[in-house]
C-alpha cells in the first residue's frame, strides 16, 4: 500500500527564497547536491501555478500591499529604530515563505497516466487552497518535478495575513506561518476532517 508525503518548511530570507526559485524553475546548468536530477528531462516538468519572474520579484508583487503600509509607518519613526522592508522581512522571526513538497512513494506512480498524475496535482493545490487556506495570489509558484527518480510537487505561498493590531487597533498586514500551518497537530486535524 502506497503512502502520502506532505512536507512544508519555512523559508527565512529573500536569498534563501531566490536560491531555492533557481532549483524549482531548474535554473542552474548541473545539480552536484542532487545527481538525481535528469537536467535532459526538465522540458517535461509541469508548471502548476506559473512563474514567470524570479521568486523575490514575485515576493515584492505579492506583499506590496504590506510594504506599502510598512514604508508609512516608517516614515514616523526615529532614526536609530527605522529598519526598511528588506530588512524587516529578513530579521523577523516569521518567515518570508513557505515551501510544500507533496509527493508519494514509487509505487504510486508507477502505472498513473499523465492525466491521473494531473488529477493528483489538483487534489494537492486543491488541499493548499480549502484546507490550508491560501489564496492563487499568496502562490509565488508551484511545479510538478517529473525530472528525479521520485515525481513531487514544489510548491511556494507567501503566508500574508490582514489581522487585528490591539496596539494600533486597527487591521494591519503580518506575515504568519501558523496563521496557515499552527503545528503538525494543526495539520493531523485538518486531515482528519
Amino acid at each position: 500500500m502506497s503512502y502520502a508525503i506532505f512536507r512544508c518548511q519555512g523559508i527565512k530570507t529573500l536569498s534563501d527564497l531566490a536560491k531555492i526559485g533557481k532549483h524549482n524553475k531548474r535554473e542552474k546548468r548541473q545539480y552536484k547536491s542532487n545527481p538525481d536530477i535528469r537536467i535532459a528531462d526538465s522540458i517535461n516538468n509541469i508548471e502548476l501555478v506559473k512563474c514567470d519572474k524570479s521568486y523575490v520579484k514575485r515576493f515584492y508583487e505579492i506583499v506590496k500591499d504590506y510594504q506599502k503600509e510598512y514604508e508609512e509607518k516608517m516614515k514616523t519613526i526615529r532614526n536609530d529604530r527605522y529598519k526598511s522592508f528588506y530588512e524587516k522581512v529578513n530579521d523577523s522571526k516569521s518567515v518570508v515563505a513557505d515551501e510544500m513538497i507533496f509527493t508519494s512513494d514509487k509505487k504510486f506512480f508507477d502505472n498513473l497516466t499523465r492525466d491521473e498524475i494531473m488529477t493528483w496535482a489538483n487534489e494537492s493545490l486543491k488541499f493548499v487552497y480549502e484546507d490550508l487556506g491560501y489564496t492563487k495570489e499568496q502562490i509565488v509558484h508551484a511545479t510538478l518535478h517529473l525530472d528525479e527518480r521520485a515525481l513531487h510537487i514544489h510548491l511556494v505561498a507567501v503566508p500574508l495575513v490582514k489581522k487585528f493590531d490591539k496596539r494600533s487597533k486597527k487591521e494591519v498586514y503580518s506575515i504568519s506561518k501558523k496563521h496557515y500551518i499552527n503545528s503538525n497537530l494543526h495539520l493531523l486535524n485538518i486531515m482528519k476532517d
